[in-house]
């Protein structure tokens, strides 16, 4: 089986891996959450890892920083999200804070291949 370039970047895998981690703490938001906050919320963190995917495949360089900021701009608009659910008592105080770690990991990853793309 083939690997594709975005496959074998950290940054991609740390996307797919908290994106599994925000599907599965959804699972026991309120049902009437289905189709507001746990919709925002999953879509937006699936754009990160779906972004970067789309963005290390195109061929410019601009292309690629393109959709690598609107993979950032959907990070941030997870923790976003994130902060909410804290606020409404949906998370803990710890599982927010371990997200958020993970999150301004990632965002930081995104900057410096940003950076770095030439």
């Amino acid at each position: 089986m083939h690997i594709y370039s975005f496959e074998k970047l950290t940054v991609w895998q740390n996307a797919r891996n908290t994106t599994k981690t925000i599907y599965l703490l959804t699972r026991n938001f309120p049902s009437e959450e289905k189709f507001g906050l746990v919709s925002q919320l999953r879509r937006a963190i699936s754009s990160v890892a779906a972004n970067i995917a789309e963005g290390i495949s195109r061929l410019s360089t601009k292309e690629k920083r393109r959709f690598l900021n609107i993979a950032y701009s959907s990070a941030i608009e997870v923790i976003n999200f994130l902060i909410l659910c804290l606020d409404l008592e949906l998370i803990t105080e710890e599982e927010y804070q371990k997200l958020r770690v993970r999150l301004e990991y990632i965002t930081n990853q995104l900057q410096s291949l940003q950076k770095n793309l030439k």
